[in-house]
């Protein structure tokens, strides 16, 4: 069962990214965060101005690699085995940054580590935000039965901010479910978050959607068809 725990909505101002689109040619780096990132701010860009041939693109995970590629964007700079900022700013073209200015498209009031660590490193950075996330208002009626009639074997969470709002949608009593179930998360950073909270069976995985489904076919090879009590 899909129970989206983010809302991805447009800005109501554009004007930032539609700048972005006139002065890309200055800068040396474009780095989008997620998929998310690259679909609303190239739809603002390319339906103004051609991708510069000349400006390097770096993104994390497969998922952004194949939406750049729709957009005919390739031989993008991204770490090939964890998705995450962290492993991002270990690729090579990205510790030498000296001088380079880089500009980053994200959502609102995404994590700043990305950015502080190459001003450190001597890149001049700018942010453009080209959507906002939101919690969805969802009835967590559908997950409650489920839960209720042992039809809820896991859940899969693939963001904090997704697990925190989850965490929020399903109320008192599917918080209480939601400590017994398995929960499978594909960051050591949002099984951190999830134990803070106070789930109880906390699985991390490899990274991206591959990671998630091995590892609920090895949990469940190994437990069978268990169920929270």
């Amino acid at each position: 069962m899909l129970y989206p725990v983010l809302e991805i909505r447009d800005l109501d101002d554009v004007t930032p990214v539609l700048d972005a689109a006139i002065r890309l040619d200055s800068f040396d780096l474009a780095v989008f965060v997620s998929p998310n990132a690259i679909e609303k701010a190239l739809a603002l860009i390319l339906a103004r101005r051609t991708w510069p041939g000349g400006l390097r693109v770096a993104a994390l995970g497969k998922s952004s690699e194949r939406e750049l590629e729709r957009h005919g964007i390739r031989e993008v700079l991204s770490p090939p085995l964890r998705f995450d900022s962290d492993a991002l700013l270990e690729l090579p073209e990205l510790t030498a940054v000296a001088g380079k200015r880089v500009i980053i498209f994200r959502g609102d009031g995404g994590r700043e580590v990305l950015g502080d660590t190459l001003k450190a490193r001597g890149a001049a950075i700018e942010y453009v935000t080209c959507y906002r996330r939101a919690r969805p208002q969802l009835d967590p009626s559908p997950l409650l039965k489920l839960w209720e009639v042992g039809q809820l074997d896991a859940v899969t969470l693939t963001s904090s901010e997704g697990l925190r709002n989850f965490h929020e949608m399903v109320g008192r009593l599917g918080r209480a479910w939601l400590k017994k179930t398995p929960a499978f998360v594909p960051h050591q950073r949002i099984a951190e978050q999830a134990l803070a909270l106070g789930l109880g069976k906390v699985i991390p995985t490899a990274p991206g959607d591959d990671g998630l489904m091995a590892g609920l076919v090895q949990y469940f090879a190994s437990h069978g068809n268990s169920r929270p009590n």
